[in-house]
């Protein structure tokens, strides 16, 4: 298929890659022209304006939107709406509030435009690994367009099957799925990175233990001076705990068994702030949700050893540098 993609950092880069090494033909514009230049030089069709984007795919259109949230992408998408023709489609696949999807696709229809929302989650790893995919949008616009989804999805990969899923949609057992309406799909990866959090949280609280067990405050024969990098690299191997997160929390400690890289300073990029207010909207409890979202507040405060394994967490999925610090080793 073709496809032109508009924002082209770490993931919007690496969609596109992707993509072309499957075969698709990719149109791309960002406003760094130097980010343009590097990715025609791999194959794709560089546009040095969103108008030229457009001018360059054929009807029907596709664009997917790879942008910060916020005023970027609602400018982004207003000049496409100008830009587009009926029968067009916009795909946003950053990390939106899921109800400026429902306002955005409700001030689209009028034009006869669609509009699809993904929740891409993959991070810096998606180009080799994949993305695991949450889609909102028209059925018929969201099938339309599964050959790019198809493409950017991980596969089955070497996971077993779940028992009892026979007759359901096979597309999730490759990693992507349709989620509902405009806008589920953005919530649905907007739960999906509360519950990252609660994950996060739980491993840095349970490495702050391990490593505080050679306490003074301790009597000397309950002392125990414990190596995390092989406690972690053991429980990557058979144990229940674990998961890609404590993959890269086992190579972030194999580099820096004291995480002297990181400060502890860990940012919230907005996901699950949404999450809690969605939870207190439904009237759910959602204590670890909340409970690991106000520790990333007082992170900014006081920092302890748990804090710098979550903010080596993040480096790790997303290359998420801490405010002012460099880039650990």
């Amino acid at each position: 298929m073709e496809l032109g993609i508009v924002g082209l950092g770490r993931m919007g880069a690496n969609i596109a890659r992707r993509l072309m090494h499957g075969g698709h033909t990719i149109v791309a514009y960002d406003v760094n022209s130097g980010a343009v230049a590097a990715l025609a030089r791999e194959g794709a069709k560089p546009a040095r304006s969103l108008k030229e984007l457009v001018e360059s795919l054929a009807p029907p259109r596709a664009v997917w939107v790879m942008l910060p949230a916020g005023n970027i992408t609602e400018d982004t998408i207003d000049s496409l709406a100008v830009l587009l023709a009926a029968g067009d489609t916009v795909i946003d696949g950053g990390n939106t509030y899921y109800k400026d999807d429902v306002r955005r696709a409700a001030s689209l229809k009028p034009k006869s435009l669609n509009y699809v929302d993904v929740g891409t989650s993959g991070g810096i790893w998606g180009f080799e690994r994949g993305y695991c995919m949450m889609i909102g949008g028209d059925k018929d616009v969201v099938t339309r367009l599964d050959p790019i989804f198809a493409t950017l999805a991980p596969g089955p990969g070497s996971i077993p099957k779940t028992e009892g899923r026979e007759g359901r949609d096979p597309r999730v057992e490759n990693g992507y799925m349709h989620a509902g309406p405009a806008g589920a799909g953005h919530f649905v990866k907007m739960v999906h990175n509360g519950i990252e959090y609660g994950l996060m949280q739980a491993y840095a609280e349970g490495f702050d233990v391990l490593r505080n067990k050679d306490s003074k405050d301790l009597p000397e024969d309950e002392r125990f001076t414990l190596n995390l990098p092989d406690i972690a690299e053991v429980w990557r191997r058979g144990s229940v705990v674990s998961s890609w997160l404590l993959d890269l929390g086992a190579s972030a400690l194999a580099a820096d068994p004291q995480l002297e890289g990181f400060t502890g300073f860990v940012q919230d990029s907005g996901e699950g702030r949404w999450t809690v207010e969605a939870a207190i909207e439904e009237s759910v409890p959602a204590n670890v949700l909340t409970s690991a979202l106000y520790t990333r507040f007082r992170s900014r405060q006081q920092h302890s050893f748990g804090e710098k394994m979550l903010s080596a967490m993040r480096f790790g999925f997303g290359a998420h540098v801490e405010p002012g610090g460099a880039k650990p080793q």
